[in-house]
């Protein structure tokens, strides 16, 4: 969607609401430890997709419980915004948390021959071994 300063200061207000409505006006276990990480709200205020993130494990319970209070999250949302017309909700699990521990992970696990020191082409450097002198004697 496309977002301009007004959508996003709605899409501000409206995480601020649903992250309040989640946390102490909905008493689904299953939604538990979720996060609000983002939210686009049409310029007509017509339509609203939210991102949340949680324990990949869960995706499909999360989601499920999601659309179970759907309806309920929507009417909690018109009597506390001042909104002419309640959006309607589209939720959508937001994924890049888990690229990013992806992306640590294979950062933390770096190969051996990263480490070998390299000159300004990329190709190894020869270690050139320095021995002691040897007595002459």
């Amino acid at each position: 969607m496309k977002q301009n300063n007004a959508t996003r200061r709605l899409s501000q207000q409206l995480i601020e609401k649903l992250g309040y409505i989640l946390l102490f006006e909905i008493s689904d276990p299953r939604l538990d430890l979720i996060t609000l990480t983002g939210a686009e709200v049409s310029i007509d205020r017509s339509f609203a997709r939210i991102f949340v993130a949680a324990n990949e494990a869960r995706y499909d319970e999360v989601m499920e419980a999601l659309g179970s209070a759907k309806g309920r999250i929507r009417s909690l949302l018109a009597k506390s915004l001042d909104w002419r017309q309640v959006p309607e909700l589209d939720f959508r699990i937001d994924r890049s948390t888990d690229e990013a521990q992806r992306i640590a992970r294979a950062l933390a696990d770096v190969p051996e021959t990263l480490a070998v020191e390299k000159d300004e082409f990329g190709y190894p450097v020869e270690q050139v071994e320095t021995s002691a002198p040897e007595d002459c004697a």
